[in-house]
């Protein structure tokens, strides 16, 4: 064989250019490898401001792209069901732990123990009780604590003084005496508590406390007719007949904390985030006011778990590296921080050693109250049946309903709102 210019090639130097030119075209058609996109949904402020948080997790994940979507809260819920049914969920999502029952329901979540088991990182012992027990449905867990809330008091305390006490309320002893020593000093046009007639949550963390269930019989009935509830009902329906509370809803009194600050009311029932609103809003108020913990009927008495979790989607093809990320915002340095540019109470003990939250007085009762709070009933329906409640409390307190015949009647509406539960319980145990 003859090349050009006369040369001649062997054989054995056409199969060597031969081979050449195959891994060449090879390699010109081999593409570099794509990063690995990580989809991860939020909500509101939190989306925004974990994303400074990120570039560290990406910097430690070569190839990785972490895409935050920031969804309100308000349309939340619709999505998440809407990317549900069209199969186009995230890899990570924040879930508020009233929701994880509902998504676990639908078998859309990935169980996350075997995760734990082999974590460093996020240890059940460090987390609050009744924050980590919203994320366990049924035996299994579902959801890493991100960030916790719960609702206690906010008080005035120089109003409290004057109507002669040192201290704020621990137990519904307590708490009595100085509502009605506070309304005698307010006089006829102020009052002792604001308890927003449009809101379940006061009635439902004088409720929680109790040690009778709110569902029973595996969360397929009401249990309004207890004796605990129907004590923390009485409680809070004797707080509007005293004339303790105005009969009005939070959109009768919108400005919450111009309302405080100028004494119309001493007690507000009300969760972390309004912290920063206070300070912010009304700075005059520096020293005259604080938090505390709910009182209860013998002692602090705890309340709803509320806050966010990391959630993994079962259809997730990233459920590794998905976990990784929850793993990398659990860690203490990512809670501190998040907590530095939110106010958002981190979910680990461990993390409270964080000086600007350890020295925070407004935040010291959070810390003691979230030792005592309860998951609220898992059962998708509950938000429904929360809602219910605050009209049932409306009928008795506006309406002139009797306790008695509102509590059956809601047991009644209860139930009819657990039937397909009882339904498909009954369908698993007698297939």
């Amino acid at each position: 064989m003859f090349a050009p210019h006369g040369r001649i090639v062997s054989f054995l130097d056409t199969k060597w250019i031969v081979l050449l030119l195959c891994s060449l075209l090879a390699a010109c058609g081999r593409a570099e490898p794509e990063a690995t996109t990580l989809k991860f949904w939020t909500f509101g402020r939190e989306g925004e401001v974990v994303s400074q948080l990120l570039p560290e997790f990406e910097r430690a994940h070569p190839g990785v792209h972490v895409v935050v979507q920031t969804m309100p809260l308000t349309a939340a819920h619709e999505k998440l069901l809407t990317a549900f049914a069209g199969d186009a969920l995230p890899d990570l999502c924040q879930l508020g732990n009233t929701w994880i029952p509902e998504f676990a329901a639908l078998h859309a979540l990935e169980p996350l123990q075997p995760y734990v088991d082999k974590s460093r990182v996020v240890r059940p012992d460090d987390y609050f009780a009744g924050i980590w027990d919203t994320n366990v449905v049924d035996g299994t867990l579902y959801g890493a604590p991100w960030y916790v809330d719960t609702r206690l008091l906010f008080y005035r305390k120089d109003l409290l003084a004057q109507a002669g006490f040192d201290r704020p309320p621990r137990d519904w002893g307590e708490w009595r005496r100085a509502l009605a020593a506070i309304k005698a000093n307010q006089g006829k046009d102020k009052y002792a508590v604001f308890l927003p007639l449009n809101e379940f949550e006061p009635l439902l963390n004088l409720a929680i406390q109790q040690s009778d269930p709110l569902l029973r019989e595996n969360g397929t009935r009401g249990n309004f007719e207890s004796p605990g509830f129907r004590r923390a009902f009485a409680f809070y329906v004797e707080m509007f007949r005293q004339q303790w509370a105005p009969l009005l809803s939070n959109t009768q009194l919108p400005n919450i904390w111009d309302e405080f600050a100028r004494g119309y009311l001493a007690f507000y029932i009300s969760g972390p985030w309004n912290i920063g609103e206070f300070k912010r809003r009304e700075p005059q108020l520096d020293g005259r006011w604080s938090t505390a913990p709910l009182p209860g009927v013998g002692g602090p008495g705890g309340g709803a778990a509320g806050g966010s979790s990391f959630a993994i989607f079962h259809s997730s093809r990233n459920k590794q590296l998905a976990w990784e990320l929850a793993e990398f915002l659990s860690a203490v340095p990512q809670q501190q921080r998040f907590y530095a540019l939110t106010g958002d109470l981190p979910a680990r003990r461990s993390a409270w050693d964080y000086p600007e939250l350890a020295n925070d007085e407004y935040a010291r009762a959070f810390r003691e109250q979230l030792e005592l709070v309860k998951a609220t009933p898992k059962v998708p329906e509950w938000e429904r049946i929360a809602n219910e409640m605050q009209l049932m409390a409306d009928r008795v307190i506006r309406g002139g309903v009797p306790v008695d015949q509102a509590l059956h009647d809601f047991d009644t509406t209860v139930d009819g709102i657990l039937a397909k539960r009882r339904s498909l319980l009954l369908r698993n145990e007698h297939p």
